[in-house]
């Protein structure tokens, strides 16, 4: 027996499948119009359709630190723009009341307030576009927009306002590590630094969308393609980020204080070659290259600015005497301050003094310029070139970063007499902070001359991790030769008269200044009075783990190496903290001045 309770839904049933033909029939009777009554008419609109693309970007890659902590990243900005015919239409509407919008008027001054501009120049963009075409659609709002300002103007939710992403650079920390980092170009190009020199590993590469638009401008469904970007890769610097913000500021504030037109502090590990900092002042912000008006200065001069050393190459000279010449630190020479040789050569000491019975240690604890010429005079001018040619100065030092200067040593049959000794003490002849950097790593860290690196690795976007490809340790000086230099140099820091202003409590150190003459370019001879100051330590002493080296470009308040010691030792004195350096625990060994 049917009763009322089963008819219910067979009833329902029925209705709905009812419901479904007919919405089914209604698709059909559609697709029937469009295909064949109205195909005719479709084939022709079809003929205004047109063909679209959108560029689809790429991410560059990161730059990072020791630690992966980020230097430079990409972030998205914002071209934005409006439509001044669609402006108009809505104002029309808002006036006769169709719509609840606000007018342009109105609008324009808030954006106005988010994009920094005045009203009256926002508002005199689409006046502008609407002078010169009354239909137009497009006018350029403003180009490179934050993502907190495009969001604030969709927030507007103005139909009118129209704005398309774009990845831009973006340096987290300003103007840390800014020398080196480089810096991009408005258009995306990179145009100094690591940017410039590793973009091969950085650069993104953009993909592209292509679709079809009817005449309408709506794109037309399923014609969509997509070429999707790729993004670059991370590269990985030596650097540590902390330690290099520090030395900034450090460089800064020296030279300021010594009235230098330039400083700079690098800082490279003995036992792997690798730049930890590499500061100096004036800098660049890469997020405001504009704010740096000296186009010198939006480079690293580390790596670009040869210069006459002065008396730190002393040590090179002691090094070669001792590997190649039968020397030992308390080999004597009798000088005073001032000596004369064959051809009339002349070498004048800083200072004046009766002839001393000077050991080689000595010789470079009290920086006598005569006392090394005569020195040199026990081994051949060829010799001493060979060194200094292993030592790899004049030869760059192949860091990857971009236009790096090599420093200059002529040949050793160019050399006269008086060239043949001032090079034993650091004059005619040139070289930069990483060569000199790494030539005391080879000296003091048991004559193995380890490559120097700035750059660690680039990480590929499916992780492939790929090295630099570095040069080969290579022996300079023996390890014996290496040991007498050390202690050498440390008792330079030990009894020079700035001793006290370089001393690190608990910490062997050693090293040696330099106060080179610069060339007038007018002249063509030295300037009076002017000097390129320089300060290269290493700690411990012991076993050297660190080499730093300070320079002032033409400090006027102290004009000698002495205006680098309060630089040096707080630099040191960080690196040592930075990297957890254990205090040295055994005592040095004092060397004697005098025969």
């Amino acid at each position: 027996m049917t009763t009322r309770s089963t008819r219910s839904p067979r009833r329902r049933t029925v209705v709905a499948l009812a419901v479904v033909l007919a919405v089914l029939a209604g698709f059909v009777v559609r697709l029937v119009d469009i295909q064949v009554v109205n195909a005719d008419e479709h084939i022709q609109d079809s003929k205004f359709a047109f063909a679209g693309s959108q560029k689809l970007y790429g991410t560059r890659g990161s730059i990072v630190d020791e630690s992966g902590q980020t230097l430079a990243g990409s972030i998205l900005r914002y071209d934005c723009q409006v439509n001044p015919l669609l402006i108009t239409q809505v104002d029309a509407e808002v006036l006769e009341k169709k719509s609840k919008s606000r007018l342009w008027a109105d609008v324009s001054n808030d954006v106005a307030e988010i994009l920094g501009e005045t009203p009256e120049d926002v508002r005199a963009i689409v006046g502008d576009a609407l002078a010169g075409n009354e239909a137009t659609q497009y006018a350029k709002l403003k180009n490179g927009v934050s993502t907190e300002q495009y969001r604030a103007l969709a927030d507007l939710k103005t139909p009118y306002i129209f704005c398309a992403p774009h990845p831009a650079r973006a340096y987290p920390d300003g103007a840390v590590a800014g020398n080196l980092l480089g810096f991009m170009g408005t258009d995306g190009e990179a145009l100094e630094g690591l940017e410039k020199s590793q973009n091969a590993c950085l650069a993104a590469t953009n993909g592209e969308r292509t679709y079809d638009k009817g005449n309408d401008g709506v794109v037309i469904p399923g014609t969509e393609k997509d070429d999707p970007p790729t993004d670059g890769g991370t590269l990985q610097l030596t650097i540590n980020r902390d330690l290099q913000w520090y030395l900034q500021q450090l460089i800064a504030e020296q030279t300021q204080n010594m009235v230098a037109q330039h400083g700079s502090i690098l800082v490279y590990e003995v036992k792997t070659g690798k730049v930890r900092a590499a500061a100096e002042y004036p800098t660049v912000d890469p997020n405001n290259v504009d704010g740096t008006p000296d186009p010198d200065n939006r480079a690293s001069q580390i790596f670009r600015y040869a210069f006459e050393p002065g008396s730190t190459f002393k040590a090179l000279t002691a090094a070669t005497l001792i590997d190649a010449g039968g020397q030992s630190p308390t080999s004597t020479v009798v000088a005073s301050s001032e000596e004369f040789f064959a051809d009339g050569a002349r070498v004048r000491d800083a200072f004046k003094h009766p002839a001393y019975t000077y050991t080689l240690a000595g010789v470079l604890i009290d920086s006598s310029n005569a006392g090394i010429s005569k020195f040199s005079e026990k081994i051949d001018k060829q010799t001493r070139y060979d060194y200094f040619k292993k030592f790899g100065i004049g030869e760059g030092t192949d860091s990857g970063y971009p236009e790096e200067a090599p420093g200059l040593v002529y040949p050793a049959d160019e050399w006269g007499t008086q060239t043949t000794l001032n090079t034993s003490f650091g004059q005619g002849v040139m070289t930069t902070m990483p060569e000199l950097a790494r030539a005391y790593g080879a000296i003091v860290g048991g004559g193995v001359e380890m490559p120097l690196q700035i750059i660690e690795s680039c990480t590929k976007p499916d992780g492939t991790v790929v090295k630099p490809e570095v040069a080969e340790p290579k022996r300079v000086i023996s390890e014996s030769t290496s040991a007498q230099m050390r202690e050498m140099l440390e008792n330079v820091f030990l009894q020079a008269n700035y001793a006290k202003a370089v001393a690190i409590p608990g910490y062997r150190i050693g090293g040696k200044t330099g106060t080179g003459e610069k060339h007038d370019e007018v002249t063509g001879g030295y300037k009076q009075g002017v000097y390129y100051t320089t300060m290269v330590g290493f700690a411990p002493a012991d076993d050297p783990e660190y080499v730093v080296v300070v320079t002032l470009d033409e400090p006027t308040k102290v004009t000698s190496s002495a205006a680098n010691a309060t630089a040096f030792q707080k630099a040191m004195t960080q690196v040592l903290k930075t990297y957890r350096v254990m205090p040295s625990t055994t005592s040095p060994v004092l060397l004697p001045k005098f025969g």
